[in-house]
């Protein structure tokens, strides 16, 4: 193992965000597709989205089922938005999203999601298809990439796995008890392993890449244990990722400002209670406050 760093102002400094001159166009901000969502959280993609383009994403596109597709579109305006064939509540057929991922700075596979199976017919339609931008994973396809995962160490601009721990256990077999036990070490091994970034999620959240770095954040607050927050965190990695940042810092710069976020919150409203919503709000001027 590399190490273990603090994520705080001192490695966001070693570590900047990319720098758009005056005359950048959306384009050049980097585009960010967004697939998953259910009727069972029929908003979990707003969320994602906006805090997406809070993170500085130029475009942000939203594959999901079709029966959401309006209203999504209607409360982010902003977005881009393809409808899906849904069954259950959930994608039936993510297959035409596959020829629209040309391009593509940054995918991200199943926020919102809660179908098993869903999950893993999208996994299977869309990984193929996935090019050069790092692909985010997170909710059911967490779960859906145990059997894949020769297919996500062979992404070619690598993944992130967003998971908590329960999620955690079905990615790698192991009883949740254990990876408690050995976070850092379970979160390490299995970035090394598939060659990708782990975000380990909990109340001091590790961020793990392939090369045995480990980063630890633990500032966030009790407040960010709330439904939609994850949400809000797999759109902030997706629209750095967009924006040029490479996977590991993406991750760790995504941390930090969801943390960021919510101890903002819990300073002005108090340490419970504040909604994941409002927590994409923070992130412009914690950007420019480092």
């Amino acid at each position: 193992m590399s190490g273990e760093a603090t994520l705080d102002a001192a490695w966001l400094r070693r570590h900047p965000l990319p720098v758009h001159p005056e005359r950048t166009d959306k384009n050049s901000r980097g585009r960010v597709m967004l697939v998953g969502g259910s009727l069972l959280v029929p908003g979990g993609l707003i969320l994602t989205a906006e805090a997406a383009f809070r993170a500085g994403a130029g475009k942000v596109q939203v594959a999901l089922p079709e029966p959401l597709a309006i209203p999504t579109g209607i409360a982010v305006p902003e977005a881009g938005i393809f409808a899906l064939p849904a069954e259950n509540g959930e994608i039936a057929d993510a297959a035409g999203v596959a020829d629209r991922l040309s391009g593509c700075d940054c995918l991200a596979l199943g926020p919102a999601m809660a179908s098993p199976a869903a999950a893993t017919a999208m996994m299977d339609a869309l990984l193929p298809a996935a090019e050069a931008g790092p692909v985010v994973i997170d909710a059911a396809c967490v779960g859906a990439a145990a059997a894949r995962l020769a297919a996500v160490e062979a992404l070619a601009g690598g993944a992130i796995l967003t998971p908590h721990v329960g999620e955690m256990a079905l990615l790698t077999g192991l009883d949740a008890d254990e990876i408690e036990d050995r976070r850092t070490g379970v979160a390490a091994e299995w970035a090394g392993r598939l060659r990708a970034v782990i975000v380990l999620k909990g109340a001091t959240t590790l961020v793990a890449a392939p090369d045995g770095e480990v980063a630890l954040y633990a500032g966030g607050g009790v407040g960010l244990a709330t439904g939609g927050s994850g949400d809000v965190l797999t759109g902030l990695i997706a629209g750095l990722c967009a924006r040029g940042l490479p996977a590991w810092e993406a991750a760790c710069w995504g941390v930090w400002l969801h943390g960021e976020a919510g101890r903002r919150l819990a300073e002005r409203l108090g340490p419970m209670g504040f909604l994941a919503r409002e927590l994409a709000a923070e992130v412009p001027s914690l950007m420019r406050g480092v």
